[in-house]
């Protein structure tokens, strides 16, 4: 004779139960990690994707430290930077055609009042517009040029996409395309080449270790390490290396290929 047991058919139903309603409210991981859309700053894929190895070596070539700056750092103590031998700085701008940063005027001006020489920059995001597109916005928003000796040209920030898929759903040839478009209309618009700021990891997964920016764009690479490693396919050397995203005041420290007066000579062109 077959034997009821009502406890066991509750547990189960309320198993059940349970299981159905965590797939119904469950969020996916990949959302509930994504971060807000604007919050992006440089360098914020680095140590994921290439790790972070100490700091760069002691070296008889003469470089002069620099800073870069987001939102996240709000209002930047300056003087004290400046007092403690920073020399030049870039300051986000804008990202994708959606965002600027709110700080954009204490820091961009801030730096500047105290003696720096600084730029500004854009975190991309290929693909929510073209590459045009992001780059009429960037120069709209801040990320213009003047001969003035004391601002640099734009940097276009291209990294590990910490929204998405890492090369924001482009093929290799895609993406050349979207950062040329970009170059080209940043160089209409403000009569710069605009510094193009990467890591050798994405670059080479991205663009297929595209070597054709190099004779023309400054390169700005990230590696967090004791040297700057093996750069990206087109250029011999760096105009800017960013070392470090846990520096002092900022955070993000950064060191120019050279003394000041090559700082200076490519604020002027």
């Amino acid at each position: 004779m077959r034997v009821h047991r009502p406890g066991l058919l509750r547990l189960c139903l309320t198993a059940l139960l349970l299981t159905a309603l965590s797939l119904t409210f469950a969020t996916p991981s990949s959302a509930a990690d994504s971060p807000a859309r604007g919050s992006a700053y440089m360098g914020m894929g680095v140590p994921a994707h290439d790790g972070v190895h100490g700091l760069p070596r002691g070296t008889r070539i003469t470089q002069t430290e620099g800073v870069d700056v987001s939102s996240h750092q709000g209002n930047v103590a300056w003087s004290t930077l400046w007092n403690s031998g920073v020399k030049w700085a870039y300051v986000k701008a804008s990202e994708g055609t959606y965002y600027t940063n709110p700080y954009f005027a204490q820091q961009y001006n801030g730096s500047y009042n105290v003696g720096m020489i600084r730029g500004a920059y854009h975190f991309a995001t290929p693909d929510t517009t073209s590459g045009a597109t992001q780059a009429n916005y960037f120069v709209d928003h801040g990320g213009g040029w003047s001969r003035d000796g004391r601002t640099l040209p734009g940097a276009l920030d291209i990294e590990w996409n910490p929204y998405g898929a890492a090369c924001y759903g482009k093929t290799q040839t895609g993406m050349v395309t979207w950062i040329r478009d970009f170059l080209n209309q940043y160089k209409a618009r403000t009569g710069r080449h605009a510094v193009i700021y990467t890591s050798t990891s994405w670059w080479t997964q991205c663009t297929g270790n595209y070597s054709g920016f190099g004779a023309s764009n400054p390169l700005w690479i990230a590696r967090y390490a004791s040297t700057v490693g093996t750069l990206p396919a087109g250029w011999s050397y760096y105009t800017m290396w960013q070392y470090t995203s846990t520096g002092p005041t900022v955070g993000d420290h950064n060191r120019f290929n050279g003394a000041l007066d090559r700082v200076q000579a490519l604020a002027y062109g």
